[in-house]
């Protein structure tokens, strides 16, 4: 319920460090090797974190309660989602939404150092989308207890649904090239409304599946991925030198985001209100 929202929106905000430091520890890289020794990095920081988790990360889930991993598990997981509405309809919307992501995270490059010149540049302004998003999930673990997940999940998606279709005109008129300041006065509150989603769709997702946690949050997020990268990818390869297929994308994902929510919520056959923390 609430509770989980909030965890995961604080979570969220700790996370998105990532995007925000990731270029620019790329462009750093760049200045003083090749590309090869991104990979060189990769798989240093990959042993190392390797080693850390062993080492370091303890089993979290008590022994009594532990299951033995098997394909039948898994596969009345999968069935268990796709045969509830709240779960799939919500796992299907942070899809769409990740896809929207990670079309931005396929094309932002071309864009930002082609298309607007800005070169070594790129970081920041890629590094300031990314801080909307850590902002968004800060302010969202400080509200959700008091307004719901639905309703913080409803105003932002139907904002980010009607920015979208506004600056899809905007680049249609502009003929994909609009002002670098009106691309990016679109582009941070619509990231913002990402980041109330995050937190508040996996959570909802996850809402029935608390007697399955492990496994169903596995396959929410792998369904979920599932959905995202190729539709994530498609937007990226669509890039022609213009914003419009990015605009145009995130305008497509939002909407059928929007109609994903109005569908698992038509078929809720429970209490429409939030679940409530329990002391």
């Amino acid at each position: 319920g609430r509770a989980m929202a909030q965890v995961m929106s604080f979570i969220t905000v700790v996370f998105i460090l990532v995007p925000v430091i990731a270029p620019a520890l790329g462009q750093a890289i760049l200045l003083v090797a090749d590309w090869r020794a991104i990979f060189v990095v990769l798989f240093i920081l990959g042993v190392i974190s390797l080693l850390w988790f062993a080492l370091r990360q303890p089993e979290t889930l008590p022994a009594t309660r532990r299951a033995p991993l098997s394909a039948t598990r898994i596969a009345r997981a999968l069935r268990e989602v796709l045969t509830n509405p709240i779960a799939l309809g919500y796992t299907l919307m942070a899809g769409l939404i990740a896809g929207a992501l990670q079309a931005y995270l396929s094309s932002a490059q071309q864009i930002f150092q082609f298309q607007y010149g800005l070169g070594t540049l790129f970081p920041l302004l890629f590094a300031v989308n990314a801080i909307a998003i850590g902002l968004a999930s800060f302010v969202n673990g400080r509200l959700v207890m008091r307004y719901g997940m639905r309703s913080l999940l409803r105003v932002a998606l139907l904002t980010l649904c009607t920015l979208s279709v506004i600056f899809v005109g905007v680049a249609l008129a502009t003929g994909g090239q609009p002002p670098l300041w009106l691309f990016m006065a679109y582009l941070m509150p619509s990231f913002f409304c990402i980041g109330i989603l995050f937190g508040n769709m996996n959570a909802l997702a996850m809402e029935p599946l608390g007697h399955i946690a492990g496994v169903g949050a596995a396959v929410v997020g792998s369904l979920s991925t599932l959905l995202a990268t190729p539709l994530g990818a498609g937007i990226g390869q669509a890039y022609n030198g213009t914003v419009t297929p990015l605009a145009l994308g995130f305008a497509a994902f939002g909407l059928g985001a929007l109609a994903l929510m109005r569908w698992a919520e038509s078929r809720r056959t429970s209490s429409p209100r939030d679940p409530q923390p329990v002391a």
